[in-house]
């Protein structure tokens, strides 16, 4: 059996968003910013997915703005909000994507700001009280916090970070691309300044996402040499990328609840079975189901000879899981996060995420494999 849990790296494409993308290919190949109807056709499809994502996130579609993914998107906000609004501190936390906490660090290397830290406990959440005191010590700030954590699942409560924001003048930026399409997003009430999306992690296509700007934000672009998005980044847009999007974002809202339920369960059930069969096994984050994203599970195993083979015994196994981010995947790195939550060194970590194309036959799978992996390495 081959098992894929390394859904927060990346999903499966869901049939509907290929046959959406496939068609147009077939039959729309003008430029959307040429004036003939080839073009015109082309560009009337960009701007119907604009507002199909609009609607779903009931914002204005003059808001939303099409790029190459998450890190773009990332740093298009940190980057023209900060220079352009001459902003000279920032808040964020030890445990960000390298998306928000490199380009971050950057800015204060180069001289731009000065960056502080929030403080966050053992499960990888927010200390509210630190950040408030952040915030009313220093000149008006910007703030990076993600939604939930990549790695972890751990969940920040991203209202209350707006509220405290708008109390004291702040910039809000976001990193949501692991929880688009995954938990409603009602722009019309969250105090938020800067959004993203990246397609490909709720079953739509690699290479686009998207970034909401609120109307109230004027930033200047980060990629110049064209006209499109409306002067804001310039190439010849992803049309393909932006309409698998389009559909993958409105599918997900469609199952939302559906699927929250149904992955949810998958997750706990894996939690139930490891705790059962594998002892000294612990999770890595928050895990209730309030606090804590329901396609990431993070297990801590027990010390054991060898460690660093453990990923490689499952993708024999044929198990697709991470150690960590995606993103530090084949490096000898520790995890940042891990590091940031101050979890034991000694016990390896391994990432398993879920999605809407799992089954439990699969979790029964891979608690077995662990469970011989374990059993192995342990008397070893």
């Amino acid at each position: 059996m081959r098992v894929y849990l390394d859904n927060a790296a990346t999903t499966p494409f869901d049939k509907e968003v290929l046959k959406a993308m496939y068609q147009v290919m077939e039959t729309d190949h003008g430029n959307p910013s040429s004036i003939h109807s080839h073009g015109r056709e082309v560009r009337t499809l960009i701007e119907k997915a604009r507002k199909t994502v609009a609607g779903l996130l009931h914002a204005s579609p003059s808001e939303f703005f099409f790029t190459s993914g998450g890190t773009e998107a990332d740093n298009m906000a940190i980057r023209c909000a900060i220079i352009d609004y001459g902003i000279k501190h920032a808040i964020t936390s030890l445990i960000e994507h390298h998306a928000v906490i490199h380009t971050l660090q950057a800015l204060e290397k180069s001289g731009d700001i000065r960056l502080s830290y929030v403080n966050i406990d053992s499960k990888g959440l927010v200390d509210y009280k630190h950040l408030e005191e952040l915030l009313s010590s220093n000149e008006r700030s910007f703030v990076s916090l993600m939604h939930a954590n990549n790695e972890l699942g751990t969940l920040t409560d991203i209202e209350a970070v707006g509220e405290l924001c708008e109390k004291y003048h702040a910039i809000f930026h976001s990193d949501t691309v692991q929880t688009m399409g995954h938990y409603p997003h009602d722009l019309s009430r969250l105090k938020v300044h800067f959004l993203v999306c990246a397609a490909h992690k709720l079953h739509g296509p690699k290479g686009v996402g998207f970034l909401y700007i609120h109307h109230a934000i004027k930033i200047n672009p980060m990629i110049f040499g064209g006209s499109q998005e409306r002067n804001m980044r310039g190439g010849t847009e992803n049309v393909y990328g932006i309409i698998g999007l389009a559909k993958s974002l409105e599918i997900a809202y469609e199952e939302m609840e559906e699927h929250h339920e149904y992955i949810q369960g998958l997750k706990t059930y894996m939690m139930e079975e490891l705790v059962k069969h594998v002892p000294g096994i612990e999770f890595n984050g928050e895990t209730t189901p309030e606090k804590s994203l329901y396609t990431v599970l993070n297990v801590s195993f027990p010390e054991m000879e060898m460690a660093e083979m453990l990923l490689f015994s499952l993708d024999i196994a044929g198990i697709s899981a991470s150690g960590g981010s995606a993103c530090s995947s084949g490096t000898n790195i520790g995890s940042h996060v891990l590091n940031g939550i101050h979890a034991n060194p000694d016990r390896p970590a391994v990432r398993f995420s879920f999605s809407k194309l799992n089954t439990r036959e699969e979790i029964d799978y891979v608690v077995e494999k662990v469970k011989e992996l374990c059993s192995v390495q342990l008397k070893a």
